[in-house]
């Protein structure tokens, strides 16, 4: 089966926004508990508990957020090269945050010492907090235009500084992003905790259910109201080579709406968004975990969906230079690169998901203390 060239650019904008999800809904419940962490554990026992509720899987989780960045270097390397090059502070304060996790998670236990221990704790609480908050700031900024231009030779320079994005519509978003991580960790403790923890992790869930929905309201109206969208009013020729500078793009009030209202179909992601926070916080309080933790997951699915496709086609705009703003008709790598890759996802994708889903049902069922205890030397 060959695609043709405009085929294959939607099917990787698809593709690109799963791996996100995939990556916020299975990373994102590990930096939920994190930031979680100093909070609900009030002794050692309980905080080595909540860590092991995620010990075991925190590494394969965080192989999506690797999957997905290779996809974006791949599959939309302009894209790639002007994010990298805008966000590098943001970047490299996610970079060294994560960093707080690998070592946290091994070296925690390797000594008594409660302040040994408690300072690790406040390391996988900032190796969790920080990226839900940079990554949610980072989408607000999209959503407001990226400063950066494409000059005439299409090197491409960025005007903006790492302040600029600590904007107030960028911090909504960020903590939109991190409250929504937090109920995701919370309903994830319920599932593997029981006792006091439980007890703690559902409250959590209703705090942070709550926070979310006011916050992503307050950023719809927001976006409605006193935000201008980006729009393209001309696109060259298909039979032209399309490089971003070549379209005409304007920037008006509503535009980021302009979606729902030509393709009204798309309203379900802000209602998936609402919905499943709302019946998240119902279920944790009514004690079914489980099924609080699907439609947790499918929270964080209509939030990043809701972002993409009111942002459709764009996927960089720029507030420097609309023209130059990069979409997924002219940020994309070749059609044969698009294909091979197809192919490559189409295999292993279901071969990653299947051994996924089976790793958890092998470690499924609840973390006690009386394990951790028979555990001392064995578990974190």
């Amino acid at each position: 089966m060959i695609f043709d060239y405009e085929t294959l650019k939607v099917i990787w904008w698809l593709f690109v926004g799963i791996l996100l999800i995939g990556f916020a809904v299975s990373d994102g419940f590990d930096m939920g508990v994190g930031t979680l962490l100093p909070f609900l554990g009030k002794d050692d026992d309980e905080r080595r508990i909540i860590i092991n509720s995620v010990g075991a899987t925190w590494e394969g989780n965080q192989v999506w957020f690797i999957t997905a960045g290779g996809a974006l270097f791949a599959a939309w390397p302009l894209v790639y090269a002007a994010a990298f090059s805008g966000f590098y502070i943001a970047l490299l304060l996610v970079l060294f945050a994560l960093f707080f996790r690998p070592v946290g998670f091994d070296y925690r236990s390797k000594l008594p010492n409660p302040r040994w221990r408690s300072a690790w704790d406040w390391g996988l609480f900032v190796g969790g907090t920080v990226p839900a908050l940079v990554f949610g700031v980072a989408f607000g900024n999209l959503l407001l235009g990226v400063p950066f231009y494409y000059d005439d030779t299409m090197r491409v320079f960025y005007t903006g500084s790492f302040w600029q994005l600590l904007n107030p519509f960028a911090l909504l978003c960020g903590v939109v992003s991190l409250s929504m991580l937090v109920m995701h960790g919370a309903v994830y403790l319920q599932v593997r905790t029981e006792g006091a923890i439980y007890k703690r992790a559902v409250l959590a869930a209703q705090i942070a259910a709550g926070v979310m929905v006011a916050g992503f309201a307050v950023a719809g109206v927001w976006i409605a109201y006193g935000i201008e969208g980006y729009r393209i009013v001309s696109m060259p020729p298909a039979n032209d080579v399309i490089v971003p500078a070549s379209k005409q793009v304007i920037r008006e009030s509503g535009a980021w709406l302009h979606n729902y209202a030509t393709y009204p179909w798309m309203m379900f992601a802000p209602l998936l968004a609402f919905l499943g926070a709302i019946f998240t916080a119902f279920l944790s309080r009514a004690s079914k975990p489980g099924t609080a933790f699907f439609t947790s997951g499918a929270t964080i699915a209509g939030i990043i969906l809701t972002t993409g496709l009111s942002m459709f086609p764009f996927v960089m705009p720029s507030s420097s230079d609309p023209n130059s703003s990069l979409t997924a008709w002219d940020a994309v790598s070749s059609h044969g690169t698009l294909q091979v890759m197809f192919w490559v996802v189409l295999v292993f994708l279901p071969i990653v998901l299947a051994y996924t889903g089976w790793v958890y049902g092998i470690l499924r069922g609840k973390i006690t203390t009386q394990a951790i205890r028979d555990g001392n030397h064995t578990l974190y």
